[in-house]
């Protein structure tokens, strides 16, 4: 199936899709906390499904109302009864591998699709292992499917802060609910650490300890989680689909519940549209972006590399050259990311260059053709976007891959005034 957009002078409001990040952070926190606890407004998508399903396997009970969860945890999770099938979703499998190590008893199997797959997990089996915890690949070669043997997880590990900060996550999570403390030195300089700073937000709403020296030294004292009640924020990379809407066809749209409170990497967003030319305005509880010329820009988005694709698109039609920089771990993503983009917007006469951590785009007019995600739901977001600015004559494979992170992607669309055709 492949679909276009079109439309012109958008129009509208909608409200931020709930933040996927804080929905998988929150799930595995109340399923880790003995009793009752609820997650009110939880992205509702395949990601999040995955991490609903691995807390059900260790134990949780999980009951679904159409804007919350009720999770009733246990400080101890039962060793699964069946294969957690991560789906595609990095996160689920990292931070439920170091779950896997809380089992009182047996093994924990993991696994995902072909893309997940092929992602790396072994500086997170490693530092597992420094804490007590046997866990291995089956196919020996870092990835998974993962094997994950019960022990008495605590002590010291260190990681590689250069590859994902799900990792850090990961251990920190699950090192709150350990019987003893564990402490996690970080090596290199980290990235996308606010991603970690939105981990220790949820662990301590829900009453984990965690005591840090800035991005390489973590220790969580076993104080365990206690029930609470958290209320997922709206999400400002996937919100920065819509923002950019009006960039490609005109037009000025707002966007709602997004909440400044709870750190988010994809926050940066703002920053980098008004660099880009947008007029972006940040009311309470709102941002709205209106259309104006934009310009090309430097940028580091080491922090922040699921906004690669939004900005690699904005560049791709911006005056001048955009240069995208410090998003080596982008590779590793759901595709690499950054040479599926340097491909496809080739295909569509965009000069684009591929750097080791990167790409530089020198703006243009883009022009008619298909282009492929690669079963990747930001680069199919990002190139439904640029459809626009061929105003139809580009069709982007797989729409169905949007249903990973934000299943109302092209509804939303519609909202602002966009027309949304398959073929």
């Amino acid at each position: 199936m492949r679909v276009r957009i079109t439309g012109a002078e958008l129009r509208g409001e909608v409200k931020a899709p709930p933040s996927k990040s804080y929905t998988h952070r929150a799930v595995t926190a109340a399923l880790l906390s003995e009793g009752y606890s609820t997650v009110l407004n939880p992205l509702r998508s395949r990601d999040t499904e995955a991490t609903i399903n691995a807390a059900r396997l260790f134990g949780a009970a999980v009951e679904e109302d159409e804007d919350r969860l009720a999770v009733r945890g246990r400080s101890r999770p039962l060793t699964p009864s069946n294969v957690i099938d991560a789906m595609n979703s990095g996160t689920t499998l990292r931070i439920m591998t170091a779950v896997a190590g809380l089992v009182e008893r047996g093994y924990t199997v993991l696994t995902g699709d072909e893309s997940l797959r092929r992602r790396p997990m072994q500086p997170l089996l490693d530092a597992l292992r420094d804490l007590g915890v046997r866990a291995w690949s089956t196919k020996m070669d870092g990835t998974a499917p993962i094997v994950v043997e019960a022990g008495k997880m605590g002590g010291v590990c260190r990681i590689r802060g250069d590859v994902s900060s799900q990792f850090v996550s990961a251990l920190l999570m699950a090192g709150a609910a350990a019987e003893r403390e564990v402490a996690v030195k970080v090596d290199g300089e980290p990235v996308s650490r606010p991603y970690i700073d939105s981990t220790i937000a949820v662990m301590e709403e829900f009453g984990a300890r965690v005591w840090r020296e800035g991005y390489t030294y973590f220790q969580t004292e076993p104080s365990g989680y206690r029930p609470s009640s958290f209320t997922v924020p709206g999400d400002y990379g996937l919100a920065g689909f819509v923002m950019a809407a009006p960039l490609l066809a005109g037009g000025k749209v707002r966007v709602t519940g997004l909440n400044p409170r709870y750190p988010q990497a994809d926050s940066t967003i703002l920053e980098i549209l008004a660099k880009m030319g947008a007029k972006v305005r940040v009311i309470p509880d709102a941002v709205e972006v209106e259309w104006a010329p934009l310009r090309g820009l430097e940028v580091d988005l080491r922090d922040s590399p699921d906004l690669l694709p939004i900005v690699a698109v904005l560049g791709a039609l911006s005056a001048g050259e955009t240069r995208i920089t410090g998003v080596q771990h982008a590779r590793h993503k759901e595709s690499d990311r950054i040479h599926v983009l340097a491909s496809e917007l080739a295909k569509v006469s965009i000069e684009v260059r591929e750097e080791p951590d990167g790409l530089r785009i020198k703006g243009g007019k883009p022009s008619q053709s298909v282009l492929d995600p690669h079963g990747d739901h930001r680069l199919f977001m990002a190139f439904a976007l640029l459809s626009l600015s061929v105003k139809g004559g580009l069709e982007v494979m797989d729409p169905q891959s949007a249903s990973i992170s934000y299943p109302g992607f092209l509804d939303d669309l519609r909202a602002i005034g966009c027309e949304v055709s398959f073929a």
